[in-house]
């Protein structure tokens, strides 16, 4: 062969090789064109399925509102999503072959021989246009294809066999297995628990629930929305009979225990009717679906919620929410003291008539107190002018008032009330409700009587650096420490004692970000009452720019000690964290054998 020829039909073939790979990278291959007769079915619209096993009784499903319901053999709620799985499968389904119907006279006992002669399946399909009817034969000898038969179309198709898994063997397969309705949205809900008729409404503005049978309260909505999801997550265990006119009391549900009534406006949307534990099983308990016949089984612990007293519905919290209160007013009547924190549009906390810092973590706090606050007990409702007084409501030891706005005293998020702490607890109410609550006595010692202890408990800010001296002053005697560079400190002349720089540097660097666990006083004029004498140890810190800060140390608490400071020209006294107090008395302080 011409070498000169074959290195041409080799160019050519790499030329079509290329362009193969070209084309399948960038367009993909061509589908095969569908088979002639092959219906396009167009099921997204699909009002009816009827689907007739071999052996076993007919199953209709019709859809209603867009959603699927059983009528045949029983009237019960269907699962959408198992009939829609099997509308998507045809819908998608591709026949492999056809075996025309001249190939099929050719054959002896062709309806036999590709099982038509008893189909295992009939399906009949509606839209609101057109019906499909389909017969379903054998699988072929490997299994993984079936014969199929559209009624009105000639011959016979062979389809890949994965569809038949979404047909169903009975009416039960294609039940709803749910408790009330998938995917309610409810804003009303009332229950018979026993004798008493409990009935509850959702704010369309705040979203959350009320009670407003037996009594008009709020309603602990944190449970309420717990019980809803896992009353939504229930499930039927067994369908034990449909027959209509079964004896419900056997089962005591002629009354039921429990009774459900849920809905949204002015229409009924589910409702469950609970009857007894299932003597062999008691886990289980028999109920029904409103609006259906037939008793079922499930599980009684999704229901547990729903069987607690009137009391367990009503929300134990003093305050549902603090997320949007941008106001805090507080009264304290044994000392008369008033404050009120604000937090004006696109700003910082404030204490209305002040000028210092407000520390935002400390009414962060605060709030978060509040929104924990709950009862521990429903002591009255419909309480009289009478009780109020018993109750030491009347004129209360505290009142705080939650307002949304800052400076706007016309709207109210909540007032609370309570009384002065008891032999026998103490007391809350709000002004906005009839009742009066007990709450923990540890919530008093909690709320802040005063706006000077929210003041930022950062003392003040400095870099070690900056620092030339620190001054001791204990038990009539001054010891100072100069600063002469990094980690370079020297006793002055006529300071007792030595010093280990490093030391010192570690605890100039902690007094430079000093802050106060908390407030206890201002404008203190009489330091003794905190221990401060002229004996008492005394620091002052001197920096370059001849700026001092002192400190006056006092009582010891705990495993530290109150100190006097003074900020804004005003003495004010705190409580100093426990490291920096330690690493003072380690390194600045006046050695007893130099006292």
């Amino acid at each position: 062969m011409n070498s000169k020829n074959t290195r041409l039909w080799f160019v050519a073939a790499a030329g079509l090789f290329a362009t193969i790979c070209f084309l399948n990278r960038h367009f993909g291959p061509v589908p095969p064109p569908a088979l002639v007769g092959w219906p396009d079915f167009q099921l997204a619209r699909a009002t009816s399925i009827q689907v007739i096993p071999d052996g076993a009784r007919e199953i209709q499903a019709d859809r209603t509102n867009d959603d699927w319901l059983l009528s045949k053999p029983y009237a019960y709620p269907a699962q959408s999503a198992a009939i829609q799985a099997l509308l998507d499968s045809l819908g998608h389904l591709t026949p492999d072959l056809r075996i025309t119907a001249g190939e099929l006279r050719q054959q002896t006992n062709a309806e036999q021989a590709y099982g038509f002669d008893e189909p295992q399946t009939s399906l009949v399909i509606e839209t609101p246009r057109q019906q499909w009817q389909l017969k379903v034969g054998r699988c072929t000898a490997p299994g993984n294809q079936v014969y199929l038969r559209v009624v009105g179309v000639d011959g016979v198709f062979v389809t890949p066999a994965d569809w038949l898994k979404y047909l169903p063997k009975t009416a039960t397969d294609w039940r709803d297995t749910s408790i009330i309705n998938a995917g309610g949205n409810y804003d009303w809900i009332v229950l018979t628990n026993g004798a008493k008729v409990v009935e509850l409404r959702l704010d369309p503005t705040n979203h959350l629930w009320r009670m407003t049978r037996p009594l008009q309260a709020r309603a602990d909505s944190d449970r309420i929305n717990r019980a809803l999801q896992q009353l939504a997550a229930g499930r039927v265990e067994s369908f034990v009979t449909d027959d209509p006119h079964a004896d419900l009391s056997a089962y005591e549900l002629q009354p039921p225990n429990l009774d459900l009534w849920l809905g949204q406006g002015d229409a009924l949307t589910a409702g469950l009717h609970v009857g007894k534990a299932l003597t062999n099983n008691s886990p289980l308990v028999y109920a029904r679906r409103e609006g259906w016949p037939g008793v079922i089984t499930t599980l009684n612990e999704p229901l547990a919620p729903w069987r607690g007293t009137v009391d367990d519905f009503r929300s134990a919290r003093l305050v549902e929410s603090t997320a949007k209160v941008n106001e805090i007013e507080v009264r304290v009547a044994d000392n008369g003291n008033h404050y009120v924190l604000r937090r004006p549009a696109g700003g910082g906390w404030q204490v209305a008539g002040e000028t210092f810092p407000v520390d935002a973590e400390n009414v962060q706090n605060l709030l978060t107190l509040l929104a924990g606050l709950r009862a521990t007990e429903y002591v009255r409702d419909a309480v009289t002018p009478q009780d109020l007084q018993d109750y030491g409501l009347a004129k209360p030891a505290i009142q705080v008032t939650l307002r949304p706005a800052a400076g706007d005293t016309n709207q109210i998020t909540a007032q609370l009330a309570f009384s002065a702490s008891r032999t026998n607890g103490v007391f809350a109410a709000r002004a906005d409700e009839d009742f009066i609550y007990r709450v923990d006595p540890g919530v008093l010692n909690q709320l802040p009587e005063a706006g000077w202890e929210f003041r930022e408990r950062r003392i003040w800010h400095f870099p070690e650096q900056d620092v030339t001296q620190i001054t001791i002053h204990q038990d009539g005697q001054t010891r100072q420490i100069l600063h002469t560079g990094r980690d370079q400190w020297t006793l002055a002349p006529g300071s007792p004692g030595q010093i280990f720089p490093p030391t010192i540097e570690e605890t100039a660097h902690e007094l430079g970000e000093l802050a106060a666990v908390g407030w206890v006083g201002r404008k203190i004029i009489q330091p003794s009452a905190f221990g401060v004498t002229t004996n008492s140890l005394q620091i002052e810190v001197t920096l370059k720019n001849h700026q001092t800060f002192s400190l006056q140390f006092g009582f010891p608490i705990y495993q530290s000690v109150l100190a006097l400071v003074q900020l804004d020209g005003e003495t004010w006294a705190m409580v100093l964290p426990a490291g920096i107090y330690q690493s003072i008395l380690s390194y600045l302080t006046i050695p007893a054998k130099f006292n």
